[in-house]
Order: C-alpha cells, then structure tokens, then sequence
C-alpha cells in the first residue's frame, strides 16, 4: 500500500515540474526587449487549416498571432508577408521566420496587425522556425 502511494506521490511531483517544461524553441529573429510583432496570418492557398497550423508555429516562435482567417482569394501562387507599418522591421522577421519570404509594403493605420502573412500555393516550402 505505501509503495503504492509513494509512485503517486512520485509521479506528481514529475508531472508538476513536466508541466511548465516547453521545448527551447527559437524566439522570432529580434533583439530582446523588442516590441511584440502582431501578425495577421490569411490563407490564400485554398488549403484548408493551413493557417491555424502557421499561425501556432508563429506563436511559438514568439509572434502574437491577432487573427486567422483566409484571404480574399484563395489563388495565391506565392506566400509573401505584407508591411502595414513604416517601420518593417516586423515584417522582415515574420519573412525570415518562415523562410525567407517576400515583404510588400502596403502602410496603412491597423489597431490589430504590424503584420499581414498571407500563405500562397507554395506552403510546401516554408520553413517555420528557422
């Protein structure tokens, strides 16, 4: 009966310092102290999930994923990240998280996003987290 209750006993105390473990996954490509990149993510591949699936990555990459939704379109050849701020510093390491991926600047006034990532047919090729 003790032996029993000391394995409980035991397996709590694991599972509690489990629990707050996460994996050392790498922060988005910023300097500390850096403000918070507010990304919207669209999907404009026609895939569906494809952008809660990104827009998860993006968060565990340190991102503040505001909204997820698909695009106007769903045609989109290639994945590009859209700047709505004059500064696009946000934007470039939203580009680089994914993979390399073009930044358009299209400013405008957004209470939501620094950052629209709108995802193309060429999903295939992003490479979330490096």
């Amino acid at each position: 009966m003790m032996a029993g209750v000391a394995l409980v006993v035991a397996a709590l105390i694991v599972s509690s310092f489990l629990s707050g473990w996460r994996p050392n996954l790498p922060r988005a490509l910023k300097p500390a102290g850096s403000a918070i990149v507010r990304v919207q993510v669209v999907n404009g591949s026609g895939e569906g999930g494809i952008a809660s699936r990104v827009a998860t990555l993006l968060r565990d990459g340190g991102f503040q994923v505001v909204e997820v939704g698909n695009a106007e379109r769903s045609d989109y050849f290639a994945t590009f990240v859209v700047a709505r701020r004059e500064d696009a510093a946000g934007a470039r390491a939203v580009a680089r998280y994914v993979g390399g991926v073009p930044v358009v600047r299209q400013a405008w006034n957004s209470e939501r996003a620094d950052v629209t990532l709108v995802i193309g047919n060429d999903r295939s090729r992003l490479k979330l987290g490096s």
